[in-house]
Parts: C-alpha cells; structure tokens; sequence
C-alpha cells in the first residue's frame, strides 16, 4: 500500500484546536525532551565542568536555531502529509536520501548505546548490581513499549515523561550558586580561542540540533495527524491551517524551550560545583557520582534519576527516528499506531536498532569516543539533511501556498550555517 492510501483521512473536517494548553503539547514538547538524553547530559556536564560558567551563552545562541529547523521540519511533514524521507524520495536523487539515512541510523546506533551506558550506571548508582543487566532490561523495556503499546497511550506515556527533567532544576537549586556571577558570565563570556573551548562549543551545537530530532517530529505530526478524525495534510485541508500552524509554533517553541532550559540547569550546576572544585567529568554518571560531596545524597540521586528518565524518553526517539527514515526511503508502512503484523519492517528497525545498542555497550567501548563518533557522523549528515530540508520548505512544488518565506525560513538558514560550522569544528583536535 502506499504512502498516500495510508495518509488519507477517512473523512475531512475542520479543527479549531480548542484545548487546552498542555493538551497542545506533543511531539514538539517530546522531541525537545529526549534531546536532554544522558549523552547530552553528559556533554553539558563537561561543559560546565570544564569551563563553569562561560559557554551558557551557547544555550541562547541554539535556542532560537534548534526551534527554527525543528519547526520548519514538523511543518513540512503536517502539509504534505508525509515525512521528511518520503518527501526526500519523492524529489530528490535516491542516492542522497540512502546516504543520509545510512549515517542516520549508524549515528543513531551508537548513540543508543551510549545512552544505555550511562542509564546502566546510573542505576548501578542507586541499586549496586551489573550494569550490563540493566542496560539489556532497559534496552528490552523500550522495544516492548514502542511495538506494544497503542500510539495514544504511548504518545501521552512520553509527554509526562518529560516532567523527569525537572530533576536537573531541583539540583540547581539545591546546589549554593552566585547567580551575579552566572548573570556576567552570560553577558560578558570569557570566550577562549583553544582547540578545547572550540571543540566544547561544536559539541554543544551538534548535541542540540541533530537529524534524528529533524526526522522524529516530522513523523510525529503524521502520527498526529492520523490519531484525529477528520484531519489530513494542510494542502489538502486549507481550512485547518491557521489553527494547527498555531499549534505547531506554540508546541515547538516550548518543547525547544524545555529542552534549552533544562541544558543550562545541568551546566549550571556542573560549574557551580565541579568547575569550582577542579573535577574531570567523563560521563553523565560521574557527573551524578561526583555531585554528592558537594550537593548532597539527594541531589546526586535527582541526577541519577533524571539520566534514567531521560534515557527512557530518548531511546525511542532514536529507534523511532531510524525507523522513520528507513520506512520512508523503503516505501514501508510506518506507523506506531499500526500491529506489528502490519508494519514488521518499521518495528524490525526500531528492535535492531536498541538491540545493535545494547551489543556495543558489551564491546567495552569508550563512551566519550562513542560519542565523538556520533557527533562526527550525525555533523556529516546533518548538513545535507539541512539544507535538503530548507530547500523542501521553500518550495511551492513541495509545500504549495504553504511555502515557508520571512523570519523561520531565515531562521532555518541559519541553523544550517550553524551547523556547517558545527560539523567542521568536529574535526578540531582537542
């Protein structure tokens, strides 16, 4: 069956969208969520370690990228009533679409397991026992509830999720901070021109804005889409414009803001305590570890909480993103709302993916290579990725009167540029 005959609605009427705010939260709110998973923990809590206060200025520089090109890419996929690879099969060369996605789901891979890594010890740290235990239960745990659980109550699952990140705030007010200093460190940096500071700067960009967060919410305006009697694509569907436009920015903008706002919490408290007192971080988890003589038994148990709840929110979003990208490419039937029996490839990558996940963890690889890698291939794909997206979104052929023009469009440019700069400040050495 194709793409479209999946698409369709059964029947079409308008959506005022009138509900509440937080039931207009979605998969903007959960995309911003799982980009604070325990690898990006890990990043800012080196960050903040490392230079204490002086990079939270990059958190307000990615704030307004990572919300243009996250929206420009949900609006894409809620006009035509496609994801971004199926719109990407459809005009453009298979051979550039194949690439992306190929170093997608290897990005995707490795950074699975590096989440599951940091997850396994950081139930070590609560309850002493094999790590590798934990990691293939959590791992296992995600499988089962991405194929089992119906869409709906996965998708609601997700979204409370999200509340796990408060934990980083909890800590940052538990732990003593001169909020005078923060403030000057924010207005005037010490920027430092080294090979270090420059590699910490890409690392920040490239954990904030990465493809398989492009990919994710797309396919979760579909997923949304579908779940609605009587919505369909806005092309189709002119009438529903301004309200679902409405809902997308608002679910985008706050989602993207979560996600930012959690990000300067956890390097906040990495350089009010670990910079001060001169402490090498490698991982998220001994980021938590060495947070108790400073803020305490709780607050390094919030931390270690929140790397487990943000590891459960991020791992479907990784394997989800994958299979997205590969059911889009393939012409496969793609949906979480669909029984296994009927999209077996879909679920098929999202099984093989946590599952290639968890084998790596037990390769004793080195976490922050693992990391380096994945920022090295999501920088390479990310860039193409872009700037096929912008060219999608500001164009009549794909997006109808729809075209995205003004502010986003230079927003998402923007992003673009940002991550040019991002993916050849990866191959700085440090």
């Amino acid at each position: 069956m194709g793409d479209d005959k999946l698409l369709d609605p059964e029947s079409t009427v308008s959506d005022p969208v009138s509900r509440s705010w937080i039931r207009r939260l979605g998969p903007g709110l959960v995309t911003g969520a799982a980009d604070d998973d325990p690898s990006g923990i890990g990043t800012y809590s080196q960050a903040g370690a490392q230079f204490g206060f002086n990079l939270l200025w990059t958190l307000l520089l990615t704030y307004p990228l990572m919300s243009a090109i996250q929206l420009v890419s949900a609006r894409i996929a809620r006009v035509t009533g496609k994801g971004l690879a199926s719109n990407m099969l459809a005009h453009y060369p298979r051979w550039l679409l194949y690439s992306a996605v190929v170093l997608l789901v290897l990005a995707n891979v490795i950074n699975i397991a590096a989440d599951l890594s940091a997850m396994g010890a950081a139930v070590g740290l609560l309850v002493p026992g094999p790590e590798h235990l934990y990691v293939v239960v959590l791992g296992g745990f995600s499988v089962v509830l991405q194929i089992f659980v119906p869409y709906e109550r996965y998708a609601r699952f997700l979204k409370w999720a999200a509340l796990v990140l408060l934990a980083y705030v909890a800590v940052a007010l538990i732990v003593p901070i001169r909020w005078g200093d923060v403030a000057h460190a924010i207005v005037f940096p010490r920027i430092e021109l080294t090979p270090a500071y420059l590699t910490t700067v890409t690392a920040v960009l490239g954990t904030t804005i990465s493809p398989y967060l492009f990919f994710w919410q797309a396919s979760q305006e579909i997923e949304e889409m579908r779940a609605k009697p009587g919505q369909g694509p806005l092309r189709r569907e002119p009438q529903q414009a301004p309200a679902q436009l409405r809902r997308i920015s608002f679910d985008t903008w706050v989602g993207m803001g979560v996600s930012s706002v959690i990000a300067f919490f956890i390097m906040l408290t990495a350089g009010a305590t670990l910079h001060l007192h001169h402490i090498e971080v490698k991982t998220s988890a001994d980021a938590a570890r060495a947070l108790e003589p400073f803020a305490g038994r709780f607050a390094y148990a919030l931390f270690a909480i929140g790397i487990v709840g943000t590891g459960l929110l991020a791992l479907p979003v990784l394997a989800g993103s994958a299979a997205y990208a590969a059911a889009g490419s393939f012409r496969w039937r793609s949906s979480l709302s669909l029984h296994l029996t009927l999209a077996r490839e879909f679920y098929a990558v999202i099984a093989l993916a946590i599952v290639g996940g968890v084998a790596i963890t037990f390769m004793h690889f080195d976490p922050i290579r693992a990391l380096y890698w994945s920022a090295v291939i999501n920088g390479v794909a990310a860039v193409p990725i872009m700037v096929i997206i912008m060219l999608m979104a500001r164009s009549r052929r794909v997006m109808g009167e729809f075209a995205i023009r003004g502010a986003l469009g230079w927003g998402g440019w923007a992003a673009t540029v940002a991550m040019m700069v991002a993916a050849a400040g990866v191959f700085v050495p440090a």
